[in-house]
């Protein structure tokens, strides 16, 4: 068994660079050395990538069985590598792919998982993570038992990019792919990308609606202000259950969590639900006509007021100052 930190770089995605961040903190902690896993096709460029984001060496599959992600040639090679390598940890990002990812991985290996984790430390030897738990309200510390590797995820822009270092140098080694084409039970047909709208999952800057915004044609201001701030569009659960906008922008603990810099919760309560998708934003502004909204608890900004005369204020004054 050795003492390396393994990370698997999940392709554009920064979350896999925020990854490798944290993992070289535990990697120099343990004494070990961080190695990257490279998936997919034509990903040469992407390990090194990776060594100058952080990683010392990075074990490469180039195949392509591995060019779109799929759940099971992933695993296969993840936990084969895992086995033959004996590393101290295992870590990805908390992205979509991530979560289904490494508890498939983890249920291979028997091993302990602790997912969505905004802090990783090292204690007598052995990995640590913190994680949000009911609702943010408490934080659990993970200690893991006997088993290896200790497995977690880490929760999206908790932990800073990295700087990229183009001078730095690590060994690349190529490892084959497990599971041929004909082993492999799901197909990707094609993948298609929304374009001209921001990620919710990468913006920096949030803006939602929920039930105050009365109706479909209530977004329009709410879509205006988070154009003006460069940000993207959320909602919450029952603007998206009432048919007013897509689950895409959905929020919350059946929809998307979020850690932007800022947060505009527009005509939105504050129901648990909600607050488990958004509660750890840097900033949370709450606009509400209800003085006594839950939401103003966890605002570091409230204004009380009618939302449809507050966010074209808003929006008319920041593209004044921004020239947007």
């Amino acid at each position: 068994m050795s003492n390396n930190v393994f990370v698997w770089i999940e392709q554009n995605d920064p979350i896999a660079w925020e990854t490798l961040g944290a993992a070289r903190g535990v990697a120099d902690q343990l004494g070990g050395q961080l190695v990257a896993l490279v998936l997919g096709e034509n990903v040469a460029n992407l390990a090194t990538e990776a060594i100058g984001y952080g990683a010392d060496r990075a074990l490469v599959a180039d195949d392509a069985t591995l060019g779109p992600y799929r759940l099971e040639p992933y695993a296969a090679i993840i936990t084969q590598l895992a086995q033959a390598h004996q590393p101290a940890v295992l870590l990805m990002g908390a992205s979509s792919a991530g979560l289904e990812l490494s508890a498939y991985v983890a249920a291979k290996l028997g091993v302990g998982l602790a997912p969505d984790c905004t802090e990783l430390t090292v204690e007598d030897g052995g990995l640590v993570a913190t994680r949000p738990v009911l609702v943010g309200n408490l934080v659990a510390k993970i200690a893991f038992g006997d088993a290896r590797p200790q497995m977690a995820t880490i929760r999206r822009r908790v932990y800073p990019m990295p700087t990229a270092d183009s001078s730095r140098s690590g060994e690349t080694t190529g490892v084959a792919a497990v599971l041929s084409e004909s082993d492999i039970p799901t197909k990707v047909e094609g993948v298609a990308a929304s374009s001209g709208q921001v990620s919710l999952t990468d913006a920096t800057i949030i803006v939602s609606g929920g039930r105050g915004v009365g109706g479909p044609e209530g977004f329009a201001p709410v879509q205006a202000l988070a154009d003006a701030l460069g940000g993207a569009l959320g909602a919450s659960r029952v603007a998206v259950d009432s048919g007013w906008i897509p689950y895409a922008h959905q929020v919350g603990q059946t929809g998307k969590t979020v850690q932007p810099d800022l947060y505009i919760a527009c005509g939105i309560s504050g129901a648990i639900q909600h607050l488990a998708g958004m509660k750890t934003s840097k900033v949370i502004v709450a606009i509400n006509k209800d003085p006594d909204a839950p939401i103003f608890k966890f605002a570091r900004y409230g204004i009380v007021g009618d939302l449809f005369e507050v966010v074209p204020a808003l929006t008319k004054e920041f593209k004044a100052r921004l020239g947007t």
